[in-house]
């Protein structure tokens, strides 16, 4: 179990404790999930804030933390002879406990206990609950109705532990880096296997093999897709064909389970075709452009209209759109071709925080969500800080559903050159993203440089064909 040093813990535990002025704080760690029965689980993966405040990648784990003593506890079961037999012997709670700074280790019914007898007469603070096992846990502990568990979450520890996490230090980038290496090497893997013929399988088990080598998982379910156009594909039985375009979207988490999240479009035959370079291009610039737009202070609701307006003017000199280009924007046309948002927050989450509410962690401070298609999809609206680490993803896709329905329905037909879109309704769809850390001086790119310049990615996507 690779672990950040002790103090790293301690500290953040300490600094928790600090924005908690009274009661116990509870942050329950995940359990094994049964498939379909018991003893046949998913793969197991603890909890983020879990991770966050111990780094014990263990189930049945919970956190304690005392706000008006000071205690912190960690509740959970030693291994029986029965599960060692299964499981071999495994490191004691205590001996980990002891490694991240936490001096009291207690039984899962001491924990209960504990819990039970507090919220007599004090309040319990604890996240909003994301698995159903959870929510079942936390109604039994507290004698409430399992359907109350999520409106029940203290606001106060939820904006504690966002304002915590929100700002990653220097060792946290450092396992953000490593999850792009792998990564890095996920999508080289399958820029220099594609070719027509290949299924969209074929790509996938090429990026799971890197993964599995270097002994992680995804930190997401991969979209591997030549429907791109669908934004989060997860079927991949399309066999390739001469002029399709593969959407790749897949990242690795780190030992420590930190995520990397990046987007590239690879051409199938080696080369782009000429209209495929020019839809192309205009992503490449507005996330180039958005990249550079970074820095503290900025919200970046204004880096994503600066995109959105960028995609459209592009799109307006190819005869897709026309009009002012402007009001477009503001009045959601350019959302035919770009229908969700410029990217959210990275860390121990591919979409960080996100269990503990997705307007709290991506929005407040002033800025408001819009309900408009295409910018109520932009998870991340706030106001930039300095120590976030964000994504910029923007694309451009042709759904055919969706422009026979604004067709039909004449929508933005002032802005929208519907005939000459029809010509590219099966074109599908490109997106490219990077993740950035934000820094006083503006947006760094992190991890290794993966190719997305037009020349470099027919390069890698043709170099088979070049040997052979």
């Amino acid at each position: 179990m690779n672990l950040f040093n002790r103090e790293t813990y301690i500290a953040r535990r300490s600094a928790l404790l600090e924005k908690m002025e009274t009661g116990l704080v509870l942050i329950l760690g995940n359990s094994n999930s049964p498939r379909n029965f018991l003893d046949n689980y998913y793969h197991f993966r603890q909890d983020s804030t879990m991770l966050y405040y111990t780094g014990l990648d263990l189930p049945g784990l919970s956190l304690l933390l005392d706000a008006d003593s000071g205690e912190v506890f960690l509740g959970g079961d030693e291994l029986t002879i029965d599960d060692i037999v299964w499981t071999g012997p495994q490191p004691t709670l205590k001996s980990l406990a002891e490694r991240v700074g936490i001096g009291s280790v207690i039984s899962t019914e001491e924990a209960a206990s504990l819990i039970s007898n507090s919220s007599k007469k004090r309040t319990i603070h604890f996240l909003p609950p994301y698995r159903g096992e959870n929510k079942i846990l936390l109604s039994n502990l507290l004698s409430q109705d399992v359907s109350d568990m999520t409106g029940m979450a203290s606001d106060v520890l939820v904006d504690a532990v966002i304002s915590q996490r929100s700002i990653k230090s220097d060792e946290e980038i450092q396992q953000i880096e490593e999850a792009l290496e792998i990564t890095k090497d996920m999508h080289l893997q399958v820029m220099y296997s594609i070719k027509p013929g290949l299924k969209e399988a074929d790509m996938y088990t090429k990026l799971m093999e890197v993964a599995h080598r270097h002994d992680v998982q995804p930190a997401y379910t991969p979209i591997v897709t030549i429907n791109g156009q669908t934004l989060h594909n997860h079927s991949y039985h399309n066999v390739m064909k001469p002029g399709d375009l593969l959407l790749g979207d897949f990242g690795a988490e780190s030992s420590m389970f930190y995520a990397g999240d990046i987007t590239r479009t690879f051409p199938v035959s080696g080369s782009f075709t000429s209209r495929q370079k020019e839809i192309y291009q205009l992503v490449l610039n507005a996330e180039k452009s958005a990249i550079n737009d970074i820095k503290p202070g900025v919200e970046y609701l204004e880096i994503h209209r600066t995109a959105c307006l960028l995609m459209a003017e592009g799109l307006k000199d190819l005869g897709l759109m026309k009009g002012d280009m402007k009001e477009a924007v503001e009045m959601g046309a350019h959302a035919l071709f770009f229908p969700h948002g410029l990217g959210h927050m990275l860390g121990l989450d591919v979409h960080d925080m996100e269990d503990l509410g997705e307007n709290k962690v991506g929005y407040g401070q002033g800025t408001e969500r819009s309900a408009m298609f295409g910018y109520r999809s932009l998870r991340l609206g706030r106001q930039l800080e300095e120590g976030f680490v964000l994504t910029v993803e923007p694309g451009l896709y042709f759904i055919p559903e969706l422009i026979d329905m604004w067709q039909q329905e004449r929508k933005h037909e002032a802005f929208i050159d519907y005939e000459a879109v029809q010509i590219y309704r099966d074109f599908g769809g490109i997106r490219i993203e990077d993740n950035i850390l934000v820094q006083s001086e503006g947006g760094q790119v992190l991890g290794p440089s993966i190719p997305k310049e037009i020349k470099d990615v027919e390069f890698l996507c043709a170099l088979d064909k070049y040997v052979s």
